[in-house]
C-alpha cells in the first residue's frame, strides 16, 4: 500500500528548497521504485496570506492522514506585526502539539569535505558525529500560564511558565537512549537543575529511566556548561536530550560547528514513528527567490523520512551517499563556499544531487 507524503513548502525559501527534495522524491518513485503519494498544502505565512490562519483545518487534515510530512520552512519579516497567535510560527508549532511529535532529531554531521567551512579549528571538529535530541511538545514554548500583563504600577510584565511532567520527560529520555543503544553508546542530558526544579524533576526522571539501559552511560550537564563544551571540545558528546527552549538553542550552536545551518535535518516523531521533517535552518527571507539558497539540508530530511519514517533504509543511504559525491566534486552553494571550489546555485546542487543518485 502507497505511503502518504504531505509537502508543506510554506515561507522565504521554502519552496525553492522543497522543490528539490520533491525531485529527489520523484526519482526515487520512478527509478527505484519508491511507493509514495504526494500532496501538497499551505502552511505558515503563505496559508495566513490565503485562509487567514497560519495552520488551516484542511492542513491539519492532510497532515492526520499522512505518513510522513516534508516542510520548508516558516516565518519571515512580512509578517512579525501579525498578533502572535497567527504568526507563522504558530503554524510549525500547532502541528508538532496536534501530531504530538514530541521527539525531535537534530543531528549534526561534519562532513569531511567541509571541514575547513566549519568556525572551529579542523582538529577540534574532524570526525563530528553528534545526535541532539529535544523535547517538542512541552516545556516553556507551550508552557500556561503565558503572557503579557499590566502591573498597578501601570509597567508591563511578561510571563511564561517552565513545565515538565514525569511521563513526558521519560519518553524523551527513552528516544534518547534507544538512539545511542545503535551509536556509542552514551547520553548526556542537559538541564540547568541546580536553579531550575522542573530540571530537577528531568534529571531524577532520567536517573530513573537509565536503569532500564544497562548498556548506556548517562551523564549530566548544565545547559551553560553544555554550550560551552559544544565550543570546546563537541566531539566529547555522541547523544544530548534535552528541554524543548535548551535544544533550540544547542543544536543551532552545534550546526555551526558543522559548517552550515545549511546542511542539517531534523526528524519530530510521534510514539509510532509517523514524522514531520525539515532542515533546521529558518526561512532566510533576505535571499528568498534569488535561487541561492543550499537545498542539502530539506533532500537529507528526505534521507531521515526514509530511514525513520517510511523503513527504506536503502534509499535514505542512497541520498546521503549522493550528497557526499557531489561534496566530493567540490559543488558548495554560497553558504559552504570555499577557495577552489565551484559555487552552485538551488536547482544546480539539487540536479547533482539526482545525477548522483543515477550512477
Amino acid at each position: 500500500m502507497s505511503k502518504k507524503i504531505l509537502i508543506l513548502p510554506g515561507d522565504g525559501i521554502g519552496p525553492e528548497i522543497v522543490a528539490e527534495a520533491v525531485n529527489v522524491i520523484n526519482t526515487l518513485r520512478e527509478e527505484h521504485g519508491l511507493d509514495v503519494e504526494l500532496d501538497e498544502a499551505l502552511v505558515g505565512g503563505a496559508a495566513y496570506d490565503a485562509a487567514g490562519h497560519p495552520l488551516p483545518g484542511a492542513t491539519l487534515e492532510l497532515a492526520r492522514e499522512a505518513d510522513a510530512i516534508l516542510l520548508g520552512a516558516v516565518g519571515g519579516t512580512k509578517w512579525e506585526s501579525l498578533d502572535i497567535a497567527v504568526r507563522p510560527e504558530k503554524g510549525l508549532l500547532g502541528l508538532r502539539s496536534a501530531l504530538n511529535l514530541f521527539a525531535n532529531l537534530r543531528p549534526a554531521i561534519l562532513y569531511p569535505q567541509l571541514a575547513d567551512a566549519s568556525s572551529l579549528k579542523p582538529e577540534i571538529v574532524s570526525g563530528l558525529n553528534l545526535m541532539i535530541v529535544r523535547e517538542l511538545t512541552g516545556g516553556i514554548y507551550f508552557g500556561q500560564p503565558r503572557g503579557v500583563r499590566k502591573l498597578e504600577s501601570g509597567e508591563k510584565e511578561g510571563y511564561n511558565t517552565l513545565i515538565y511532567k514525569e511521563s513526558e520527560v521519560d519518553r524523551i529520555v527513552r528516544v534518547a537512549f534507544d538512539i545511542a543503544q545503535k551509536r556509542d553508546g552514551r547520553v548526556c542530558s542537559v538541564d540547568k537543575a541546580n536553579v531550575l526544579e522542573c530540571t530537577e524533576l528531568w534529571r531524577e526522571v532520567a536517573i530513573r529511566a537509565s536503569k532500564d539501559y544497562p548498556d548506556i552511560e548517562l551523564s549530566h550537564m548544565y545547559v551553560d556548561n553544555a554550550a560551552m563544551q559544544l565550543v570546546k571540545a563537541p566531539k566529547q558528546f555522541d547523544v544530548m536530550v534535552t528541554t524543548n527552549m535548551f535544544g533550540d538553542i544547542l543544536s543551532d550552536c552545534a550546526a555551526m560547528l558543522t559548517g552550515s545551518i545549511g546542511m542539517l535535518p531534523s526528524a519530530s516523531l510521534d510514539e509510532n514513528g509517523k514524522g514531520m521533517y525539515e532542515p533546521i535552518h529558518g526561512s532566510a527571507p533576505d535571499i528568498a527567490g534569488q535561487g541561492v539558497a543550499n537545498p542539502l539540508a530539506t533532500i537529507l530530511s528526505v534521507a531521515m523520512m526514509l530511514r525513520y519514517s517510511l523503513n527504506e533504509s536503502a534509499m535514505a543511504d542512497r541520498i546521503e551517499k549522493a550528497v557526499e559525491q557531489v561534496l566530493d566534486q567540490g559543488l558548495r552553494t554560497s553558504d559552504i563556499m570555499s577557495d577552489g571550489m565551484q559555487q552552485v546555485g538551488t536547482e544546480e546542487m539539487g540536479s547533482a544531487v539526482i545525477a548522483a543518485m543515477k550512477d
